[in-house]
């Protein structure tokens, strides 16, 4: 998924499958990975996730090349296509699973992640309750999660969801998008 030369980031914005969908279409963007991290179970399943009862999180691990986008720019599209406000819950998807979370690979990305929140919220009437968390294990999802969204377009929650939230992404960021 990387090189020396990349950078990995793991990002909770609510469903795996809307933050894949949208960050597997972002320019500098090598690859997109869902899967679950910050939690005290070893390999948890999805099913385990959503019981609510593993601590983790879903998440995506992102690699990007850091010469084609900055971590701040992969945090603005971040913060720009989920709800950071909302403790535990991303629209109609509710509990501890949804957290908006960041986990800093490294001490620079703390540091970016905590003064692009201080800036967000600088312009927010709500607080931020994005979790800052220090690099935990990622545990990858089951198979059948990779690339949800392209192999499901019509499923209802795919038709429904996830494509606003990639419409959005579009509409917010052409100048960001992938050209092939």
């Amino acid at each position: 998924m990387t090189d020396a030369s990349n950078e990995i980031t793991v990002l909770g914005g609510g469903c795996f499958w809307c933050t894949e969908a949208v960050f597997l279409r972002l320019r500098g963007v090598i690859g997109v990975q869902s899967g679950y991290c910050g939690g005290h179970v070893n390999n948890p399943t999805y099913e385990q996730v959503c019981e609510q009862n593993t601590g983790h999180i879903e998440v995506v691990k992102v690699a990007f090349d850091p010469a084609q986008i900055s971590f701040d720019d992969i945090l603005t599209v971040f913060f720009e296509t989920h709800d950071p406000t909302t403790p535990d819950r991303q629209g109609n998807d509710v509990g501890p699973q949804y957290a908006s979370a960041i986990f800093f690979q490294k001490p620079e990305q703390e540091t970016i992640a905590r003064l692009h929140i201080e800036r967000l919220q600088e312009h927010l009437v709500s607080s931020v309750v994005t979790k800052l968390l220090p690099k935990a294990q990622f545990w990858p999802a089951e198979i059948y999660h990779d690339n949800y969204f392209e192999r499901n377009p019509n499923q209802p929650y795919c038709a429904f969801v996830v494509s606003e939230k990639v419409n959005k992404f579009i509409k917010r960021f052409p100048d960001k998008l992938k050209t092939s």
